[in-house]
Order: C-alpha cells, then structure tokens, then sequence
C-alpha cells in the first residue's frame, strides 16, 4: 500500500460512515465518556486496521490523538494486530508497550483497553518483570487500573494465574465497576485453567467481593458451587 499513514487511514474509514450505525452506537455507549463517534462498525474497523497492519508508532500515535472514538480503536487495533504478529521484531514490541503506556490518556474506555493490553502490554511481559502491572492497579485512574488486570490474559492463555489473582485481590476494593467486571471476567478465566486456585480465593473473598466480580468469577461453577459463593455476599 503506497499510503501507510494516519490520514489514510481516516480517510478509509469515513467511507464507512453510517447515520443508522452511529445511533446504535450511541444507545451502546450512554455515559459520553467515549469520545466522539463516527459511526463505523466495529468489524469494518477492524478489517481496515489489517489492510494497515504496516503503519508506524508515529502515525499510530497521531490516530490515538484524535477524539474520533473509531480512529482510537483502528490504532489499538493495528498495534494488537502487530503484537500477536510473530514476525514483529523485539523492538517494534517494546515500541508499542511504550507508546501505550505513555498515551493510556488515549485509553479512555473500557473497549479501548481489552483491545489491545492483552498483547500490547502482556505479551510484551510474558518473559519480563511485570511491577508495572502492579503500578497500574494502583493508579487512580481507572483504565490503568484495568490495563493491570487486561494484560494479564496473556499469561492465562499459558497456563500462568499467578498475576491475575494477586491484581485481583488489589482490586478487591475498586470503587468503579468496569473495574469490578474486568477483574471478575479473568478471574473466571484464570480460574478455567486452574479451578482450586479460584476456589481458594473465592473461599477468602467471597463474602467481601464487590457483586458484580463475584458474578462473573463464578459463571462457570457449577451451579450449587455459585449459589453457595453468592448466598457468602
């Protein structure tokens, strides 16, 4: 492609634009803490971010600058896209770790973040100290906090808990709920590969969890097992 830069891409994905799709998106997303929206699917996103797969930091940045909710997503999707890539040099690695962390301004939501921290920022960690995952929960915003919890579904996919229970038990007391869902969701993942370590931390916490973390860490016990761990609330 002869054009492998920001505007391109914007340019590409205003042809998609669709009133009918902007209104769907706007009942999906109610509380305008999203940015703007144009009105593109997400599928069409996507697809476009691959036909981009080649775009540099720079002009990822630039897209990560814009308050066009879409233009946000294609870039964190592009930079996923690169990071499950094996061919993508070590360096190039680091370079998308980096610029996420150093824009998570950008990562405003709770979409923009599951897009891309579980390869940005976990496969990045697989085989490195991972104390900034630790930072993040302990931040006071609350995407970072979520980042923390996001990333570590790396190192579920490769049987390694070990992260996602200790951030999780740190999120224990998280006032915001998205933060609560998260945590939850890949406490439920972790607990798929390892289901005495859930139980274990369920035995400890249930009764303290906030209720939607509890709901979905138990969603795949069995049925007496969560009516038991929810009667604990």
């Amino acid at each position: 492609m002869a054009d492998i830069d920001a505007g391109e891409f914007e340019r590409r994905l205003r042809e998609h634009q669709s009133d009918d799709e902007l209104l769907k998106i706007q009942r999906y997303f109610k509380d305008g803490t999203s940015g703007v929206f144009l009105g593109v699917r997400m599928g069409t996103v996507f697809a476009l971010a691959k036909e981009f797969i080649e775009l540099p930091p720079a002009e990822l940045e630039r897209l990560l600058e814009s308050d066009v909710h879409e233009l946000r997503a294609g870039a964190l999707s592009v930079m996923d896209k690169q990071a499950r890539r094996k061919r993508t040099p070590d360096d190039r690695r680091r370079e998308l770790y980096e610029l996420y962390l150093r824009r998570h301004d950008r990562i405003d939501n709770w979409d923009l973040v599951d897009l891309a921290a579980p390869y940005v920022v976990g496969g990045y960690l697989a085989d490195r100290p991972r104390d900034v995952l630790y930072e993040l929960a302990r931040s006071e915003n609350r995407w970072e906090r979520r980042t923390a919890i996001a990333a570590t579904a790396h190192f579920i996919r490769n049987g390694d808990v070990d992260d996602t229970f200790a951030i999780a038990e740190l999120l224990l007391d998280d006032p915001e709920d998205l933060v609560h869902k998260a945590a939850g969701g890949w406490l439920r993942a972790a607990g798929d590969k390892d289901r005495d370590r859930l139980l274990a931390f369920l035995d400890r916490h249930a009764a303290a969890m906030p209720r939607v973390m509890l709901r979905y860490a138990v969603e795949h016990l069995e049925p007496d097992r969560r009516e038991h761990y929810r009667s604990l609330r």
